[in-house]
């Protein structure tokens, strides 16, 4: 017997998008990563441009979605090294692993929210940890 997909058992696009809409605004407003942080560049863009973020929160759930397995595929609107890739979209954002550790937080703190099971949860966190090399990219060392 097959196990069911980390999207199957996070419950599909619909669940996956309620955890990123949840997740989203708890970054706008976390003051390490939104719009109190000392970062000018995450500062800047959590205050200035507002009406940005429900296309955000759409290429997020794309992107969980297709991580999990899902049938939805998600296309950078900068691509990077390969098609999930997120250096390009990250980059000048200029985000210090402090900060994407804050973020993960935040991750969890969203999954918790809606009570996903810990190993589903670990699965999510540790395919978004995958990833902080090229969100921290830009960040000067």
């Amino acid at each position: 017997m097959t196990q069911a997909s980390l999207y199957e058992r996070l419950g599909g696009a619909f669940a996956i998008a309620a955890v990123i809409e949840h997740f989203s605004d708890a970054v706008v407003r976390n003051r390490i990563a939104g719009q109190e942080s000392e970062n000018p560049e995450l500062r800047e863009w959590s205050t200035d441009d507002p009406g940005r973020l429900p296309g955000l929160k759409f290429m997020r759930t794309l992107w969980v979605c297709d991580i999990a397995g899902g049938p939805q595929q998600y296309a950078a609107t900068k691509p990077g090294h390969d098609r999930l890739a997120l250096e390009e979209a990250h980059r000048r954002l200029k985000i210090s692993p402090a900060v994407f550790d804050e973020v993960a937080a935040e991750l969890a703190r969203s999954l918790d929210f809606f009570k996903v099971p810990e190993p589903e949860k670990g699965e999510v966190l540790a395919a978004f940890a995958a990833h902080k090399g090229e969100v921290t990219e830009g960040y000067p060392r």
